[in-house]
C-alpha cells in the first residue's frame, strides 16, 4: 500500500512533536541544564537546524513541554464536573485524581527543574511565572466551580486555596519521589484527602 505523503504543515508538526518527545525523555534522564540542543535533535533523528526551525531556544521548548502537560492536567480536572454529577461523585473524582498524582505524574521532575531554573534565570523566570499565574487562576476557577455546584462555602478565597493546594501537592509529591519508602502512596493520599475534606469540601472529618 502506497504511503500517503505528508503535507508541508503535517511534516513540520511531526518534526515538532518528535523533538518535544525526545526532549522530554532526555530532560527526565539528564536534566535540562545537562541536555544540549544537539542531544535533543539527535535523539529525534534530526539536525540542529531542524531544532531551530521549530523552536527559538531550549527554554522555549521547555515551556512548551510544561504547557502540554498542563493542558493534559486541565482536561482531567474538567472531567470532574462532567455530566450532572452529585456532590459525592465530584468529591470522589477529585480524590481519585489527586491520589494518583504521586505515581501518575510522569512530568513531575520537569516541573521541579523548571522552578529551579526560574529561581536562577531572570529571563526564564518572567515567562515561567506568567505561565504559573495562569495555572493558579485556572485552578482557582475550578475550586470556585466546585464550591458553587456543591453548595459549600469556601473557608478561604479560591486564589489562596489554589496556592495552598499547589504547594501541598508539590511538596507531598517531592517527598514521595525522593523517599517513597517513608512517604508511601497511602500516606500521600491520606494527606491530600484530609486537605480536601476539611478545607475544600468543608467536612469535619
Amino acid at each position: 500500500m502506497k504511503r500517503k505523503r505528508l503535507t508541508r504543515e503535517q511534516s513540520k508538526d511531526q518534526t515538532r512533536e518528535r523533538l518535544l518527545d525526545a526532549a522530554l525523555a532526555i530532560f527526565m534522564k539528564k536534566g535540562f541544564v545537562a541536555t544540549s540542543v544537539e542531544d535533543i535533535a539527535g535523539a529525534a533523528g534530526y539536525t540542529r537546524g531542524a531544532f531551530y526551525s521549530n523552536f527559538r531556544s531550549k527554554p522555549e521548548l521547555f515551556l512548551e513541554l510544561l504547557r502540554r502537560d498542563h493542558e493534559a492536567m486541565q482536561a482531567d480536572l474538567h472531567a470532574i464536573f462532567e455530566g450532572d454529577a452529585s456532590r459525592e461523585e465530584m468529591e470522589a473524582r477529585v480524590l481519585t485524581y489527586y491520589s494518583r498524582m504521586p505515581t501518575d505524574n510522569k512530568c513531575f521532575l520537569l516541573w521541579v527543574e523548571a522552578k529551579l531554573l526560574a529561581a536562577r534565570d531572570a529571563r526564564f523566570r518572567t515567562r515561567f511565572n506568567a505561565f504559573m499565574r495562569e495555572k493558579l487562576e485556572q485552578l482557582a476557577a475550578y475550586i470556585r466551580e466546585f464550591s458553587e455546584r456543591a453548595g459549600t462555602p469556601l473557608a478561604l478565597p479560591a486564589e489562596n486555596l489554589a496556592t495552598g493546594l499547589m504547594g501541598l501537592c508539590d511538596g507531598v509529591q517531592f517527598l514521595h519521589t525522593a523517599d517513597p519508602q517513608n512517604v508511601s502512596d497511602s500516606l500521600a493520599q491520606a494527606v491530600l484527602a484530609a486537605f480536601f475534606s476539611r478545607v475544600v469540601f468543608g467536612r469535619d472529618a
